[in-house]
């Protein structure tokens, strides 16, 4: 399964989610600019996207109203111990309240990989950070049988988040 992403203003985006509707779509905005989601098999809809392979995931994340990227950029040597680490996920995220969809996602282009999480809302993501799961889902982090080690980390992680557009 593919995955692209695309970035630009809300307006412009929502043009394309009508003109398509029949695809996988799911836009959302944060106060700097709107991104669109796509899901397909097929090729993107979108002129210049970021594409991604889906490694694992789980839910439909169409009903997500917030989303958190977790974007992780790995070195070459470093990507199927990264990918074995997801492989083996908790999958404890799953069962938490206000969780709508997880995407474990494999860059095509480029070296950061997106761990995308959809949430009802804002509150259920923060929820889930504070949770015995979030503890355990990430309890190998900094250690040697996790994947932090940082030489397949070229560059540091970082997270952005956005909410739903409002109709």
């Amino acid at each position: 399964m593919n995955f692209y992403v695309t970035f630009g203003t809300a307006d412009y985006l929502a043009k394309t989610v009508s003109e398509h509707q029949n695809e996988k779509m799911l836009l959302m905005q944060n106060e700097d600019k709107g991104i669109l989601l796509h899901e397909s098999d097929a090729t993107s809809l979108f002129k210049e996207p970021k594409k991604y392979e889906v490694l694992d995931g789980a839910g439909d994340f169409q009903k997500g109203s917030y989303a958190v990227l977790n974007n992780i950029p790995v070195s070459d040597e470093g990507k199927p111990l990264f990918e074995q680490r997801f492989k083996e996920r908790a999958r404890m995220i799953e069962g938490e309240p206000g969780f709508v969809a997880i995407r474990v996602l494999r860059p095509v282009n480029d070296d950061t990989y997106v761990i995308l999480t959809l949430w009802e809302d804002e509150s259920s993501f923060k929820n889930w950070q504070q949770s015995k799961s979030f503890e355990q889902a990430h309890k190998k982090r900094g250690t040697s049988a996790g994947s932090d080690q940082k030489s397949i980390f070229p560059r540091p992680s970082y997270v952005t988040t956005y909410h739903a557009v409002s109709e």
